[in-house]
């Protein structure tokens, strides 16, 4: 274990934590998010294999969990190359690749892209949402999967002798599956094994959080190394917000460039605005948690691909840190948010 702390593991190896840059902590390269597909309203049936063109872009964005092409984030590989030579112009510098098994890993195409356009990525080990668990999968132990786990950080994933740098995203639906459960408990045994980050995709409920927290913890994890991912369509109320902050995760927003009026998958969530996002972030580091925050844009669709009049993997460097600035935010809080913490996160103990 000596030669990965201290170091960041990338697709292309280990590289030393400043090397890594601007930091977007949850992206998606390739992937295929069928899984997840929402069926439409009556008489919206056809818009669900409708083509990609300019007069159905606000359908898309706004249903876009309903068109199933815009699933199939892996059919745009080469404008994701595009993209990532654009983030690496305004200034990027690491991507954090969140795909796990049950939504098309392909650590070959990571590799791929790191290489073309030296964009620094980690990849993602570990396992998705239950929906998504193979019946072969449901029957391993807590020690299998914990094995499997730490096989893919030490030695490659899937047939490959490509390393992943990050557990995660692992994934929790509400209430959290037993499945689910051994999955957390797995990725906390092999955290203490590595010394390594953790990030999760928490259940659409504001309880959601805090219980994922609780299993970690009770499963030996170290919660100070772990990411919760999707606060900003999670936790709302400012109370809550803060109880959860205690608890010493890092706290992420992000689904920066996503607004839409109706959340598909909880009806009852009033997605945020990039506006309100900032707010919150600002509110955050005015309560003494500017340590603890990451942003990411979370692209898993081609809508949200500027192929497709998204706003593409350069939308936080380009726009949000501007309105970060505009609004009370710090040049060297905005570094922490995109250099520090996300270094502090990736380094193996």
């Amino acid at each position: 274990m000596s030669g990965l702390s201290g170091k960041v593991q990338t697709v292309l190896g280990l590289v030393d934590p400043s090397q890594l840059g601007r930091t977007l902590t949850h992206e998606h390269l390739t992937m295929n998010y069928d899984c997840c597909f929402c069926p439409v309203s009556p008489g919206e049936e056809a818009m669900t294999t409708a083509p990609m063109e300019m007069k159905n872009v606000h359908w898309i964005q706004q249903n876009p969990y309903s068109h199933r092409e815009n699933l199939v984030l892996s059919q745009e590989t080469e404008a994701v190359r595009e993209e990532l030579l654009a983030f690496k112009k305004a200034g990027g510098g690491t991507i954090v690749e969140n795909t796990t098994t049950g939504i098309a890993r392909n650590l070959p195409v990571l590799r791929q892209l790191a290489k073309e356009t030296e964009v620094h990525i980690v990849a993602g080990a570990g396992y998705y949402l239950d929906v998504t668990h193979s019946a072969d999968m449901r029957k391993m132990t807590v020690e299998k999967l914990t094995d499997v786990i730490v096989n893919e950080v030490l030695h490659g994933a899937d047939g490959t002798d490509i390393r992943c740098g990050v557990i995660g995203e692992i994934g929790t639906s509400w209430p959290i599956t037993d499945s689910e459960k051994k999955v957390l408990c797995a990725a906390a045994h092999a955290q203490t094994q590595l010394g390594c980050p953790v990030i999760i995709h928490p259940g659409r409920n504001s309880a959601a959080p805090k219980e994922i927290v609780r299993i970690l913890q009770e499963a030996g994890g170290d919660v100070s190394k772990t990411v919760m991912s999707h606060i900003d369509r999670t936790i709302y109320d400012p109370t809550e917000l803060l109880e959860f902050a205690k608890l010493g995760s890092y706290i992420e927003y992000d689904l920066f460039g996503v607004e839409m009026l109706n959340y598909a998958f909880n009806t009852s969530v009033d997605m945020p605005s990039d506006s309100q996002r900032v707010q919150a972030l600002a509110y955050l580091i005015k309560e003494g948690y500017e340590d603890k925050l990451v942003i990411a844009h979370d692209v898993h669709t081609k809508n949200r691909l500027t192929k497709y009049g998204g706003h593409g993997y350069s939308h936080i460097l380009k726009n949000i840190v501007p309105k970060m600035l505009s609004r009370g935010i710090t040049q060297n809080q905005v570094d922490k948010i995109l250099i520090d913490n996300p270094k502090k996160w990736l380094t193996f103990k």
